[in-house]
C-alpha cells in the first residue's frame, strides 16, 4: 500500500489521493514535522495519535496503527512537496487551514518551538495554500489552547 501510494505521488502529475491515502498522507506530513529536529519526542506521538483520533473519528488503537504507518511511510518518503501537494489536492481550502493547526501543535507539543520544525511549517504552510498570516493565528490558537 505504502508503496502504491508513493508511485503516486512521485507521479509527474499525480492524480488526487482517495481519502484514506489522503488521510495517510496528512499523518506522514506530522510525522515529518516531528522528525525534523532529530528528536521524535513520546509526546509528540501521543499528540500526532490525538490528532488523528480527532480528526478521523479513530479509536486510540486505530490512531496508533495510522501513525505507525505513516512512520513507514514517511522514512521512504520523497521530498515533502509532493506531501503538500497531495493533501492541498485532496483536502478542501477550508480545512487546510486546521492541517496546518494541526501541525503547529505538533511543533509545540514538547514545549519547545524549535528552529528546524518551524522552519518547516514556515515552508510547508505556503505550500498548502496557508498564508504566513493565517499560519501564525493557527500557532497563537494552539499555544492559547495550551495556556
Amino acid at each position: 500500500m505504502i508503496a502504491d501510494i508513493l508511485r503516486r505521488l512521485t507521479a509527474p502529475d499525480p492524480d488526487p489521493l482517495p481519502f484514506d491515502d489522503a488521510r495517510l498522507a496528512l499523518a506522514a506530513l506530522l510525522v515529518r514535522i516531528a522528525r525534523s529536529d532529530d528528536d521524535y519526542a513520546e509526546i509528540e506521538k501521543d499528540r500526532i495519535e490525538t490528532l488523528l483520533a480527532k480528526r478521523y473519528g479513530l479509536s486510540a488503537q486505530a490512531a496508533t496503527a495510522l501513525r505507525i504507518e505513516a512512520e513507514a511511510m514517511e522514512a521512504e518518503a520523497p521530498d515533502t512537496v509532493r506531501f503538500t501537494r497531495a493533501i492541498k489536492d485532496s483536502v478542501p481550502y477550508e480545512a487546510r487551514e486546521k492541517v496546518v493547526e494541526a501541525m503547529w501543535d505538533i511543533v509545540l507539543a514538547d514545549g519547545e518551538r524549535d528552529h528546524e520544525e518551524d522552519a518547516l511549517l514556515r515552508l510547508v504552510a505556503p505550500m498548502l495554500g496557508v498564508n504566513d498570516r493565517d499560519s501564525n493565528l493557527a500557532r497563537q490558537r494552539v499555544e492559547a489552547a495550551r495556556k
